[in-house]
């Protein structure tokens, strides 16, 4: 199989040498579960795309330091690709920001929300079992570092998990997209010193609760388990 990675951000060139950059964070967890799988980057930020969606046999959105309804030209191509992986059916997976990018795009809602920045690990809870959500996980943690959420489900999206923090943290549409609010390739190394460059941001009581739940354990290797799954028994390209 082989997976696009739509990069819509970069890491901090301060952190780069050390934690690497986000397609790479993606390409070292999806090869330690299965090395044969291969990959391509688009830097859809200077808008590099597939010559055709059959390029890759899937597609992964990954996060992004602004939002999806901010008025960038770059941002505006991207939901309009959505929509057309989506008549497709194209298989597409998003994360954080393309988690949120798929609901705008598709016909839902994503906004800042009052509870603020999720930060550090978050737990999240199962609410619709599947066949591809194996291991099966009544709840699951995972690192989060976001200020917006999914509001309002797409039409036809059914929901995956939640958390009392963010309702609706993941979500699938049919049997080609799914997506994750949650951030499975982020390191606690990472998510750390990204707390530190938001600090005065994030203020000391959400920095301090973002540092403290490091301690906790994460499940992103379970998760994308589940994400490889849904790939190869969920979804099919068409």
């Amino acid at each position: 199989m082989k997976i696009g990675i739509l990069q819509c951000d970069s890491t901090n060139e301060n952190f780069r040498a050390e934690h690497g950059n986000y397609p790479g964070m993606f390409i070292s967890l999806f090869q330690s579960i299965d090395p044969e799988l291969e990959f391509a980057v688009y830097d859809v930020q200077i808008e590099q795309y597939p010559q055709t969606p059959e390029e890759c046999d899937a597609y992964l959105m990954t996060g992004s330091r602004l939002s999806v309804y901010d008025n960038e030209p770059w941002i505006r191509k991207l939901e309009k690709y959505v929509v057309e992986l989506h008549k497709k059916k194209h298989p597409l997976l998003g994360i954080c920001f393309g988690h949120q990018m798929v609901a705008r795009a598709l016909g839902g809602k994503s906004e800042a929300v009052e509870q603020g920045w999720g930060v550090g690990v978050q737990n999240y809870q199962t609410v619709s079992a599947q066949a591809w959500t194996e291991p099966p996980m009544e709840q699951f943690p995972l690192l989060a570092s976001h200020q917006d959420q999914v509001t309002e489900l797409p039409e036809n999206a059914e929901l995956i998990a939640k958390s009392d923090f963010c309702p609706m943290a993941a979500f699938r549409i049919e049997n080609h997209i799914l997506t994750f609010q949650g951030h499975p390739e982020f390191q606690k190394a990472y998510s750390k010193v990204l707390l530190h460059l938001r600090k005065q941001i994030l203020g000391p009581k959400i920095f301090a609760a973002g540092i403290k739940s490091l301690e906790q354990s994460i499940q992103p290797q379970q998760i994308t388990n589940w994400m490889l799954n849904f790939l190869q028994n969920g979804a099919s390209p068409k």
